[in-house]
């Protein structure tokens, strides 16, 4: 079994450290048990995530339990962490309850989460088999999100055995991490791929000793126990940081980590690609970090390790668990399948009856051991703000809730799916058309269903009462069975937030939601064979009534409530409560050309390109999960686009355009609020010598209702 506290420069460290408690270590992992005694006067918290259970005996759980312990367990209890002292935020994202993989976004979710919370540090024992080593944009922006804000990630390496990349180890500023035998060795099962050679670490994975749920003991084996042993490597230099009177730099210490790795001794392993960058040198990271200025190592062997020519010597190639140890399980497991493909069953039905079942491919993270995940605790007890950018759709959660509008729905006409007349046969089209189950996962069945038909406020061809009815047919609203749905804000196809209104005011939200809904279902095309004829008045009204009423877009602000939904497809997803006020639809064109209304004719046509264009890049380039402060700001910009146009006028009235997006704390801001700049960068593409020019506008996100705070600044810039 390894014995942690044998490594080579540790017990220096921590005879300097033993950690800070300003330092805090996010593990996103399985539920912990915090009972455990190993953890008795650890600083542990855990933040509200998609997983909810409390720990027990399932294989997550103990998966989370072990790697925590190995990071934050006490002197003189059954398993000492590397850095007992640091704080530790537990954000569980692995689940015993629900088997399966975890989806990037989901991922992505949980690690902005901990940087909110305040994290230094995220350890993230697992991750997807990828062949590129590419993610999910909402991944990829989780972990730029965390080297700009100071945090490094540190991430399992994987257990495939192959010259692979898992991510979110293969990302770029990510600290990937390998494992190594107790000769140090990399055991066969550690990945080697490319990026790793430049950014991934060996450390000690064989027998590591960790804790259990209930209070045992257990030894593991794989890259997923190798890696906290880094990331309390990375904490302790941090706290060290700190002690010294220096801000923690992630950067440095990262680079240090890697730059003084223990290279492959070539003479005595038959493929170096597998060692990586090269083994864990503690000492040699303390050198590095500490620019010199350190006390003296009082180990010998530690003081070699400084500045290595070579890894352990070793007669023998590399190879995996020597014959007759026992490796968890786990290390060795053939993963789960990456990726999975998920029937949508908010599919519209055909006019045949058959469902419309859209299929889409969603990446998933798999752990690199078990699949189990939690954290540290750096939380103020506030509510979570958001304001997110999406669209809508509605789901049941359950076969019994859809089942319960199939029965409520009225049957429906083929023409157009309209609810089928009541019992009063001179209100029925002649002849009388033939009646139709009715399809609850139809979005016009339903919008019909819950604002009546002709629907209230919601003017369209495919709300008209056809020639052939009786003008006074109608079909009552039911607008409190619009409570009984989960209302989803998706990005694109996936859903993101559960939308549950609450207070006196909930009535009104539900209005607004399914008004919303109503205007998104105008993207249907205004048939060919409309009455009267394409080129008639009626059809010119048509289309000034479609791209009045048609919502390409909404935005809601709220808060999350900490508790979770689960979907009808199986996927869970955070409920967030929203306020009224700040919950807009709109179609980009029409905001647009509102928002440019008063330019001067030569101006139009240039407002309207460079204001699109701004706005796509934020819809999709830049979309988020509406959740830090920094896309709360971003998001607002987007809706208040009459500020964005009186920059862009400005600019593109020089001849500029636009060329970047920032966001960043503002320097100046009223007392206790939370203020950022979003900063659009323009150049001259006709004049690279030119000096760009910056224009900056301040979006204070303290409240739920972001607000611009002070006037446009611009200066120019080299």
């Amino acid at each position: 079994m390894t014995d942690i506290s044998k490594l080579p420069g540790l017990s220096s460290l921590w005879a300097e450290s033993l950690g800070d408690p300003r330092i805090c270590v996010a593990v996103l992992d399985g539920p912990v048990d915090r009972s455990h005694p190993s953890f008795n006067g650890a600083q542990l918290d855990r933040i509200p995530t998609l997983v909810s259970e409390t720990a027990g005996g399932g294989i997550m759980s103990m998966h989370g339990t072990h790697i925590t312990s190995i990071i934050f367990g006490q002197d003189d209890r059954p398993v000492r962490g590397i850095a007992p002292n640091c704080r530790g935020l537990i954000v569980p994202v692995f689940s015993d309850d629900r088997q399966g993989p975890l989806s990037q976004l989901d991922l992505a979710r949980a690690i902005e989460r901990a940087v909110e919370h305040g994290a230094n540090v995220i350890n993230i024992s697992g991750g997807q088999l990828s062949r590129s080593g590419e993610a999910e944009p909402m991944l990829v922006k989780a972990v730029r999100l965390c080297n700009d804000s100071g945090v490094l990630i540190v991430a399992a390496a994987g257990n495939d055995a192959c010259q692979c990349l898992h991510v979110p180890a293969a990302l770029p500023s990510v600290l990937a991490v390998g494992a190594m035998d107790a000769r140090g060795l990399p055991f066969d099962f550690s990945n080697w791929g490319e990026t790793y050679q430049t950014q991934g670490i060996l450390a000690p994975g064989e027998n590591i000793l960790g804790a259990m749920p209930g209070g045992g003991t257990a030894p593991k084996s794989g890259t997923s126990f190798a890696t906290p042993i880094v990331s309390g490597i990375v904490a302790l230099l941090m706290s060290i940081q700190l002690q010294r009177g220096e801000k923690p730099d992630s950067h440095a210490i990262r680079d240090a980590i890697l730059q003084s790795a223990l290279p492959c001794n070539s003479t005595s392993a038959s493929d170096c690609r597998r060692f990586l960058v090269g083994s864990l040198n503690i000492p040699g990271a303390y050198a590095l970090v500490t620019k010199g200025v350190r006390k003296e190592m009082s180990d010998r062997l530690e003081i070699t390790w400084i500045q290595p020519s070579e890894a352990h010597p070793a007669d023998t190639a590399v190879q995996s668990q020597p014959e007759g140890s026992p490796v968890d399980s786990e290390a060795v497991a053939v993963p789960r399948t990456a990726v999975a493909t998920m029937a949508v069953p908010s599919a519209p039905m055909r006019s045949n009856g058959t469902t419309a079942v859209n299929n889409r491919t969603a990446a998933y993270v798999t752990p690199s051991q078990v699949v189990p995940s939690e954290g540290c605790g750096c939380n103020n007890g506030s509510k979570q703000l958001v304001y997110a950018l999406g669209t809508l759709n509605y789901d049941f959660g359950s076969e019994a809730r859809r089942d319960s509008f199939m029965q409520l729905m009225p049957d429906v006409t083929q023409l157009e799916g309209i609810p089928y007349p009541p019992s009063d046969s001179a209100l029925r089209p002649q002849p009388e058309p033939i009646p139709f189950s009715p399809n609850p996962h139809d979005a016009l069945q339903m919008v019909r269903y819950l604002a009546g038909f002709p629907t209230r406020n919601f003017q369209s061809p495919a709300n008209t009462i056809p020639a052939n009815y009786a003008p006074n047919y109608q079909y009552l609203a039911n607008p409190s069975e619009a409570g009984s749905l989960i209302w989803t804000l998706n990005m694109e196809l996936t859903p993101i937030y559960a939308i549950a209104p609450e207070g006196p005011y909930a009535n009104l939200i539900y209005d607004r939601l399914v008004s919303a809904l109503a205007g998104q279902l105008l993207q249907r095309p205004i048939p060919d064979n409309f009455v009267g004829g394409i080129n008639g008045d009626a059809y010119q009204q048509a289309r000034t009534t479609f791209s009045n009423n048609f919502v390409s877009r909404v935005s809601i602000p709220g808060y999350l409530t900490g508790k979770t939904i689960t979907l009808f497809s199986g996927q869970v997803v955070p409920v967030i409560t929203p306020q009224l006020r700040g919950l807009y639809a709109w179609h980009t064109e029409i905001l647009v050309e509102n928002a440019i209304a008063t330019a001067p004719e030569e101006e139009i046509t240039r407002l309207r390109d460079a204001l699109t264009g701004f706005l796509d890049r934020i819809f999709f380039d830049l979309r988020n999960l509406g959740t830090t402060s920094a896309d709360r700001a971003l998001n607002y910009a987007a809706t208040n686009a009459f500020q964005t146009t009186s920059v862009l006028r400005q600019a593109t009235g020089q001849g500029m355009q636009l060329d970047t997006i920032n966001v960043e704390r503002s320097p100046f801001c009223r007392m206790d609020s939370d203020c950022w700049d979003v900063r659009l960068t323009f150049f001259d593409p006709d004049n690279n010598r030119r000096a760009r020019r910056v224009y900056r506008f301040t979006i204070d996100v303290s409240d739920i209702m972001p607000v611009t705070v002070g006037d446009v600044r611009s200066w120019p810039i080299s």
